[in-house]
């Protein structure tokens, strides 16, 4: 709980001290065109790498594999992109942090490392590993077929 009350008052602090800095060095309206050029390029960048990541997903799904590593990656492109559309240099580079692959896929396998999706372990970056336990058989049947009517209780009498 602490480390969140730092971030979300260090954070701001050293934004605003760092777009003031910058500010003061190449004057006001090149520092704001400075972070709406951030934003495009990030936004840009954003929209390939999760088309690229949404399709890898696909891909397992189609393949009868669960595509935890791509979710992963798919969370942090959000947070990524959510960090590059708020103004600030600092914010930015963390965002951009995010888009860079080995860093993203690297995060993703810390974060699945730690994960348990619907019972399944998801620790190993490959995908999802089944964890060993009973096998119950079992047979069915479709209860419409066997239903009696009462005309066939009639027609027995």
């Amino acid at each position: 709980m602490r480390a969140l009350f730092l971030i979300f008052v260090l954070v701001p602090v050293a934004e605003m001290w760092l777009l003031i800095t910058v500010g003061n060095h190449l004057g006001a309206l090149p520092t704001i065109g400075l972070v709406l050029l951030t934003a495009f390029i990030g936004v840009n960048l954003l929209r390939e790498q999760g088309f690229e990541t949404l399709w890898r997903g696909r891909r397992k799904l189609a393949e009868g594999q669960l595509p935890a590593q791509e979710m992963a990656e798919g969370i942090i492109l959000a947070v990524s992109g959510a960090l590059l559309l708020t103004p600030g240099f600092v914010t930015d580079a963390v965002g951009f942090a995010g888009l860079i692959p080995p860093i993203r896929r690297a995060v993703a396998v810390a974060l699945l490392s730690r994960m348990v999706v619907a019972g399944v372990n998801t620790g190993s970056p490959m995908g999802a590993r089944r964890q060993q336990g009973d096998i119950i058989d079992g047979e069915s049947w479709d209860a419409s077929e066997h239903k009696k009517s009462p005309d066939d209780e009639i027609k027995k009498l």
